[in-house]
């Protein structure tokens, strides 16, 4: 693979929503959603000033190569009928020698309880499983996001650990779930 090509070639459409690399006019969209202490809660980290939501868009935009361990791919959530970013999801090769990846998703909470989380991170899962050629796909959570513990239940994934105070941060201790899939267990999305 030359290394100005991605795995990446997008966009990725769903019923509602597109998945598209992050641009640079993407940066207040980023913001709004990542300067938020309450979306940050659940990440392990502050919130993102612009000066960070700029950097990072300036490294995920580029897309991947998916040939190492600690590559990733980041894409940008829009609604369909509405411009602008409304979160993103991301996938994250763990090991390349076991074809494992870590899911993720973060959204604006003005967008939450609409099924856009779901949604982009079941097409996600399938790109893993059918283009990335991912066996082993799995997300790591707070214990107390209850909406990111769903929105894996509505991925088919099993949760396969609750590991008690594995992780700190400004709040203290704080407890996570493992949820995982493989890939021979994934109807892909769209499917009866």
């Amino acid at each position: 693979m030359s290394m100005d090509t991605t795995v990446f070639s997008g966009p990725l459409t769903t019923d509602r929503l597109v998945l598209r690399l992050f641009a640079e006019d993407d940066l207040n969209d980023m913001h709004a959603y990542q300067g938020l202490p309450e979306v940050a809660r659940y990440l392990y980290r502050p919130p993102r000033d612009r000066a960070r939501c700029a950097e990072v868009i300036e490294r995920i935009g580029r897309g991947t190569h998916w040939k190492e361990d600690g590559d990733s791919l980041t894409l940008a959530v829009c609604r369909r009928d509405t411009p602008g970013v409304i979160g993103e999801v991301v996938v994250s090769l763990s090991s390349v020698h076991a074809a494992q990846a870590e899911i993720g998703w973060v959204f604006h909470p003005d967008h939450g309880g609409r099924g856009y989380a779901t949604e982009a991170a079941l097409a996600l899962r399938d790109l893993a499983f059918q283009q990335l050629s991912v066996h082993r796909l799995f997300a790591r959570l707070d214990a107390d996001n209850t909406a990111s513990a769903r929105i894996c239940e509505r991925l088919s994934m099993r949760r396969e650990a609750h590991l008690i105070e594995s992780d700190r941060d400004g709040r203290g201790w704080g407890s996570e779930y493992v949820y995982a899939i493989l890939a021979r267990e994934a109807e892909p999305a769209g499917t009866d």
